[in-house]
């Protein structure tokens, strides 16, 4: 079982992007889908969760109003959807998925993790 997020890059401030969380092996429709983020010395950092019945949330408000998450299960691919970066959005960025379909904030009860895409946005 593999998940693999991409879409990372390099932006400037006020720029966006897409990222892209893709799995292998298993559907996930039918799974919870969170994404993640750490930077360098600092905790990770719950960004967005989709559930398999499309229930959202944003655990983070920082990223509220700029960050979506959406899933297109003809593709098998859970996407978070970046506007108007800032540098403080600079991190890795992981998603994770939960067999109980929920939405866990801080990681923790996650069942699989993907590796991560570098995401960095310059002043």
């Amino acid at each position: 079982v593999q998940l693999q997020a991409s879409g990372g890059g390099l932006v400037q401030a006020g720029g966006s992007l897409r990222l892209s969380c893709v799995a292998s092996e298993f559907t996930l429709n039918y799974w919870a889908i969170g994404w993640y983020r750490q930077a360098p010395g600092e905790p990770r950092e719950g960004v967005s969760c989709i559930t398999s019945n499309g229930g959202v949330s944003y655990p983070s408000n920082s990223v509220k109003g700029r960050f979506t998450v959406s899933r297109d299960s003809a593709k098998n691919t859970v996407y978070l959807q970046m506007h108007n970066l800032e540098p403080d959005d600079t991190a890795t960025y992981y998603c994770a998925a939960a067999y109980d379909n929920s939405c866990h904030p801080n990681g923790y009860g996650m069942t699989y993790w993907g590796k991560g895409t570098q995401v960095t946005v310059s002043s």
